[in-house]
């Protein structure tokens, strides 16, 4: 990354219109199956240690709509068990944007109740029209967050990578005085 930069004063607050979470899991070593949450909320703010990003997305509004068991599944003990933790959070410890466009991120997510360490890389873009943006990557290995299921395939293999990439792609406004 070049020099560092603070292009933010104030708190931004996510468009949810226009802000996602994705993740994606090689899905029987041939593919990437993908989805998103659409229902994000996120607030970054300036303060006296730099800049705060801190965000919520609820599992409830994966895109998984069909068929109805896969959906329940995904939703269900197994996954992101929504009964007991309705909200996948984070909140930055750190957060890097250079003059080049970079952004680093580090800080806490909690899906499911567990709490980690993660760190993310991307992109942020500067106000145009009273918006800004940022697009971070980060990828973990699931079972850290208790997604132990499995599945043997007939022909060999897991159903399931262990990795994970998580995509957060977040449009920020000013928030009102």
């Amino acid at each position: 990354m070049t020099t560092a930069v603070q292009p933010f004063s104030g708190t931004y607050v996510s468009d949810p219109v226009h802000s996602s979470f994705g993740f994606a899991v090689r899905y029987a070593g041939v593919s990437d199956f993908r989805g998103t949450l659409s229902d994000v909320r996120a607030t970054l703010t300036d303060g006296d240690d730099g800049l705060l990003l801190e965000g919520a997305a609820r599992p409830e509004s994966i895109s998984i709509q069909d068929p109805p068991q896969f959906r329940a599944h995904v939703l269900g003990p197994e996954f992101f068990d929504v009964e007991h933790h309705p909200e996948v959070t984070f909140r930055s410890t750190r957060v890097e944007l250079a003059d080049d466009g970079s952004a680093r991120v580090e800080g806490e997510l909690t899906i499911r109740g567990t709490t980690r360490p993660v760190s993310a890389t991307g992109t942020w873009s500067g106000s145009n029209g009273g918006k800004s943006g940022i697009s971070l990557e980060t990828s973990f290995d699931r079972r850290d967050f208790g997604f132990d299921w499995q599945m043997e395939l007939p022909s060999g293999g897991e159903a399931l990578d262990w990795r994970v990439t998580l995509t957060v792609d977040l449009v920020l406004a000013e928030a009102d005085g």
